[in-house]
């Protein structure tokens, strides 16, 4: 059993800034990549940003490159995305998904662990 616990979302205006939060309180951090994925209403789920286990690689979605950061505390079991200059498109729940066994891509299929999702809204 893994759990994922997600933290920090908000009611925010344009060109403010969030950072959630995401803790693996049980079962394994290490040697995985992590993930976020958002889900606005009437879409679906849409990858946001990844990061591999050393932190080495991450990845981002092209509408958040550039005002998104994801980073990773090992010593924490928590992975982190700072959001910056949010626009009303940035409105969704926000999911952290631990990846499976020796994934680090973009596909939700490659994750197999899931928070309960935390609602960031963004309003003009």
């Amino acid at each position: 059993q893994v759990d994922l616990v997600e933290s920090g979302g908000g009611l925010v205006q344009a060109g403010d800034s969030l950072r959630l939060s995401c803790k693996v309180s049980t079962g394994s951090f290490k040697n995985y990549a992590m993930g976020w994925f958002r889900q606005a209403p009437g879409k679906d789920r849409a990858f946001v940003a990844m990061i591999s286990w050393i932190s080495s690689n991450t990845r981002y979605a092209d509408d958040v490159k550039g005002r998104f950061t994801i980073s990773r505390d090992n010593s924490k079991n928590t992975v982190y995305l700072q959001m910056n200059s949010l626009k009303p498109e940035d409105t969704a729940v926000y999911y952290c998904a631990r990846g499976q066994s020796g994934y680090s891509g973009v596909s939700d299929r490659g994750y197999d662990r899931w928070g309960q999702g935390t609602q960031v809204t963004v309003s003009s």
